[in-house]
């Protein structure tokens, strides 16, 4: 363990998190709004300091074991897309990012780690958030780093892009590195999900997972003001059906001994991912119970960062601050 700390906001299904203990981190407190995300983090790790509240109305003079950590780390929700445009939550992304900013004058961590959509790093739309973090943070004597990271190169099944702001005092801002890709090779939705499409006796679990030989596409866990769960937008639901999987839906449970996989008969006849599946192609482990129903369960999944992806920004992270490679707790 490095004995590093942090404060976790908008901690969702804890994925980041998750990665961050698994980097040698401990959490000091977790900030959620959502109270079914709050009973996940619950559930999973009783000894956790677990907050149900709003980002927007926290006051960390309130929790004073926010001050003094390492680490404020943020993987805040990705509400952003063509379809939230003037929807009363089309702004919250930027509000959630600001206050975040505004949360590092609070509690002063050595290092900040904010995670979000790729166009964070380097689109046009988020150059106004950009040059606010600079102007609000260089004066506290933080350095940037901006760059966009996918989960496949970390071992996640799932090709995900993310964008990612790394900002650490400026005495060991030079020893920070964007973490290094891991795997040697993609993880496939079929070698992650072929054994557990099995569990209820379908024999076609391995012809299946033959075919589902490449990564899934971005999991889009989408708002709470949308409709029921899907595995994502128009063209991932495309990809997912070269894979033969129905993508339109989430499944109660894997398929039984009588499903009948034909593709070519069109949805009806493809199979559907369950939630747990979901989790496992986000890359958490299979025992990390998700509260809630499935609509519900399927959105924290679909919102959460890879813990392998946390995992190695906490390690990059631990290098700058601690000046060595931090080891991993994992297993």
């Amino acid at each position: 363990m490095s004995g590093l700390t942090f404060v976790d906001v908008c901690s969702g299904a804890g994925g980041l998190a998750l990665g961050l203990e698994q980097a040698g981190f401990e959490p000091r407190l977790l900030l959620d709004d959502d109270e079914l995300a709050v009973t996940t983090l619950r559930t999973n790790r009783s000894q956790w300091n677990v907050l149900h509240g709003d980002l927007l109305d926290f006051d960390p003079a309130e929790h004073p074991v926010s001050y003094d950590v390492d680490l404020l780390a943020a993987g805040l929700p990705r509400v952003k897309s063509s379809a939230t445009v003037g929807r009363a939550d089309s702004h919250l992304e930027e509000r959630l990012l600001e206050a975040t900013v505004y949360l590092v004058h609070a509690i002063r961590p050595r290092a900040v780690l904010i995670e979000n959509v790729p166009g964070l790093a380097h689109h046009n739309e988020y150059q106004h958030f950009r040059d606010f973090a600079r102007a609000e943070l260089s004066h506290l004597g933080y350095e940037f780093s901006w760059f966009v990271m996918n989960a496949v190169d970390f071992g996640v099944p799932q090709n995900r892009k993310q964008g990612v702001l790394v900002a650490v005092e400026r005495q060991m801002a030079e020893r920070f590195r964007p973490p290094s890709p891991t795997a040697q090779a993609p993880a496939t939705v079929g070698g992650t999900l072929g054994s557990s499409m099995a569990v209820r006796g379908w024999q076609d679990a391995a012809r299946w997972a033959a075919q589902a030989d490449q990564p899934a596409p971005t999991l889009v866990g989408g708002s709470k003001n949308r409709g029921g769960a899907d595995l994502g937008p128009t063209g991932a639901k495309r990809k997912w059906a070269t894979m033969g999987v129905n993508a339109h839906t989430v499944a109660d449970m894997v398929p039984g001994p009588d499903f009948v996989w034909d593709p070519e008969l069109g949805r009806d006849n493809m199979v559907k991912i369950t939630v747990e599946q979901a989790a496992l192609l986000q890359g958490f482990p299979a025992s990390w119970e998700i509260a809630g129903r499935k609509t519900a369960r399927y959105r924290q999944v679909g919102h959460a960062t890879p813990p392998p992806v946390g995992e190695a920004l906490g390690r990059a992270i631990a290098e700058a601050l601690e000046g060595h490679t931090a080891i991993s707790t994992a297993g």
